[in-house]
């Protein structure tokens, strides 16, 4: 298989020799199994890189030199991977900077990755022995480490530790696949982007850690205000598509309004009734899991409904023993609740939101896709177990 180390330039003619010299007669010749190639994406720089990179070719024939117009980082990288794989056949294409702050000897380890199946290998720094530079002003590193975690938690993907880095290898599938999807970021979003949809169109992800070195010529390329506006905006629109789309908003709103008719019949059986905390709880509990299963069914879940009545009167007992945890944590808690501050109705009314936020939520929903539904499979939960660690 062919291999494609991808190096965007701008000014970089004093660093590019020294890391095309390292790659050529130090890292290279370790490497059996694949062909290993460079191709230097310059964006036309006033200070020669590329008579630098000419003058390479001569020596070594594995280097290619793709010219284009400065339009940031992500719209080089598109364009030089378009040219990695149509034009030099590459199978696997590298992301790496040229000002040697990504440690070529991890390369190896990058295409072991691959070798065991992965789709798309990153190197992180935040895990596994990986680092920042301690020399890093205070400033960087808060926006560095800040940003990687804004990034994890907007996103709901915290197995994956280095969102923002561009140390990375992945199959020609991964770029194929996404192209489409990444001409317009042109900064350094372009690294969140594509690693988010790959992630979201089920590429198999792998992390290598590394100790991020700061560069020793040129000036970073980094753009502050470009860097944090564009990455929240993305992050944030992307989440928000995401539940607009998947099930779960229409689940949490099926759950809001089971969530009334939970709290509405609670209050009357447990003021009309006089039932104790407990039966009144358990009882205004199952009038929201009928609820519940009719509306998911029908429409959270619709993509996945159980349409035949035969099934329909199967799978409900199984909801209701599935939902039944739900049931328990709910009496539970209201239980513990009102003995402990009283029996009234904001007593029982926090209890209840208490009891369905923190805990009824993500167990109802994990078990409806694993149990009910099965959206999620196994395959999808030991893919999960192996990137939780």
């Amino acid at each position: 298989m062919k291999a494609v180390i991808i190096l965007p330039t701008y000014n970089e003619k004093g660093n590019v020799e020294r890391l095309i010299t390292i790659l050529e007669e130090e890292i290279f010749p370790k490497i059996k199994n694949y062909e290993m190639y460079i191709l230097v994406a310059d964006d036309n720089s006033p200070d020669g890189t590329a008579d630098e990179v000419r003058k390479l070719m001569k020596k070594w024939k594995n280097i290619d030199l793709n010219l284009g117009e400065k339009h940031g980082l992500g719209a080089a990288y598109v364009r030089a991977m378009d040219w990695a794989i149509k034009e030099m056949n590459a199978d696997i294409v590298f992301e790496m900077d040229a000002d040697l702050s990504h440690d070529p000897t991890k390369i190896p380890l990058f295409l072991k990755k691959i070798d065991e199946g992965f789709d798309m290998v990153i190197g992180t720094r935040y895990s596994g022995g990986g680092s920042i530079p301690k020399n890093w002003g205070i400033s960087r590193k808060i926006q560095s480490v800040v940003g990687n975690l804004v990034v994890r938690s907007i996103l709901m993907r915290f197995w994956v530790h280095d969102w923002t880095g561009g140390f990375r290898a992945l199959r020609k599938e991964v770029f194929l696949k996404e192209k489409d999807e990444l001409t317009a970021f042109r900064g350094y979003t372009f690294q969140v982007s594509f690693l988010h949809k790959a992630i979201r169109d089920g590429f198999k992800v792998a992390e290598i850690p590394f100790h991020f070195l700061d560069r020793t010529l040129g000036r970073s390329k980094i753009v502050p205000r470009e860097y944090i506006i564009d990455l929240l905006k993305y992050v944030i629109t992307a989440r928000f598509w995401e539940l607009v789309r998947s099930p779960f908003l229409k689940y949490a709103i099926t759950g809001f309004i089971g969530y009334l008719i939970n709290a509405i019949s609670l209050e009357i059986f447990s003021e009309f009734f006089k039932l104790a905390p407990f039966f009144a709880a358990a009882f205004s509990a199952e009038l929201s899991i009928i609820w519940n299963f009719i509306v998911n069914n029908f429409w959270a879940f619709g993509k996945y409904k159980i349409t035949s009545p035969w099934k329909v009167l199967l799978k409900f007992p199984q909801f209701n023993l599935v939902s039944f945890g739900s049931l328990l944590i709910i009496a539970t808690v209201v239980f513990l609740g009102t003995y402990i501050f009283g029996n009234t109705t904001f007593v029982r009314q926090i209890s209840l939101i208490i009891a369905i936020g923190f805990f009824v939520i993500p167990y109802s929903y994990s078990m409806y896709n694993i149990f009910i539904w099965k959206r999620w499979h196994i395959s999808y939960l030991s893919k999960l177990q192996e990137k939780l660690g």
